[in-house]
């Protein structure tokens, strides 16, 4: 009796937990689109700005530090890294993931001794390296899964002004953000962007998305200087003052569109966890219950046997 009563419990739980999946998986369900097709619409501006430092860099020779890199002055240039996170659990191994691929970027810049410095976005970011204790040099929260502006210009202010910051003041002069890029419902990837200082990317050797037989020869096509003239820029009032404008656009945008791709990913991942943890529940409550209907099925037998064994005895005396 106490092992039927114990697997009623079970059920009884795990029914609960079932309903509170379910309910998960369809409010996930619910917001997956928006944030699919507010992320795909940041995009063109991104591109566009992207494109324009992009051809800066490609084609002119400038001094200025959103295309170089700097140290500090005793060998170990400071490098700041992002990573964003998730406000919430219950979304599958998200911010793990995020987590182990920025633990391995650290290590790896630690290994050609620069100087990393942590930016963390996201409670469960915060939460982990919070309780051991690591250095965070800056850190935001707040809807993780339905960032605003706000947000965006805030992040994009702090690495700026740590980027922008003189060798002796301890700058960084390098940037990356670690986040997780939406493929598809099904499919999302974490990503490691360099985003500052600039550079020329080629897709002879940026395959990280893939790159057909095609886009390789279009490419070697490319690095021909007799394939493409290069254009000519002229900058009014002058080139440093032009940078010094775009800059700031430039990493707000890139980091707002990090941030948008980041929240539609943890909602796929959401919902797909709790797709999956629904299906788990489920299962399991078929489990138990055949464990309780063949554990009933041999408390009775017992008792027919036990009254059985009885009256064959009673009979028995009789005689």
């Amino acid at each position: 009796m106490a092992s039927q009563l114990a697997l009623k419990s079970r059920i009884n739980s795990t029914t609960s937990l079932g309903k509170i999946f379910n309910a998960q998986e369809m409010i996930a369900s619910s917001h997956i689109a928006k944030a699919r097709n507010v992320a795909l619409n940041a995009k063109p501006y991104t591109d566009a700005i992207f494109d324009a430092v992009q051809a800066l860099a490609a084609h002119t020779h400038i001094d200025h530090p959103i295309m170089k890199t700097h140290d500090r002055g005793d060998g170990h240039a400071r490098v700041a890294v992002l990573a964003l996170t998730a406000d919430r659990g219950m979304a599958g191994a998200y911010t793990s993931s995020i987590i182990r691929e920025t633990e391995g970027l650290l290590a790896h810049l630690d290994s050609e001794g620069k100087d990393p410095q942590l930016y963390v976005y996201g409670r469960r970011g915060v939460s982990y390296y919070k309780y051991r204790n690591r250095d965070v040099a800056g850190t935001w929260d707040g809807d993780s899964d339905h960032p605003g502006v706000e947000v965006a210009e805030s992040i994009s202010t702090a690495l700026m002004d740590a980027y922008m910051k003189p060798e002796g003041e301890h700058g960084v002069s390098e940037l990356y953000v670690v986040f997780t890029e939406f493929v598809n419902m099904v499919v999302q990837k974490v990503r490691v962007l360099r985003m500052l200082p600039v550079e020329l990317i080629r897709p002879a050797v940026d395959t990280s998305d893939g790159i057909t037989m095609a886009e390789l020869a279009e490419s070697d096509d490319a690095d021909d200087p007799a394939s493409e003239v290069s254009p000519l820029y002229s900058f009014e009032p002058s080139v440093d003052e032009v940078l010094d404008a775009i800059l700031p656009k430039y990493i707000q945008s890139r980091i707002h569109e990090c941030l948008l791709t980041a929240a539609a990913s943890e909602t796929a991942s959401r919902q797909n966890a709790m797709h999956t943890a629904t299906d788990n529940a489920n299962n399991l409550i078929d489990s138990l219950t055949r464990e309780l209907n063949a554990s009933r099925q041999a408390a009775i037998t017992q008792e027919l046997t036990e009254i059985i064994g009885s009256a064959d005895a009673l009979n028995k005396e009789e005689e």
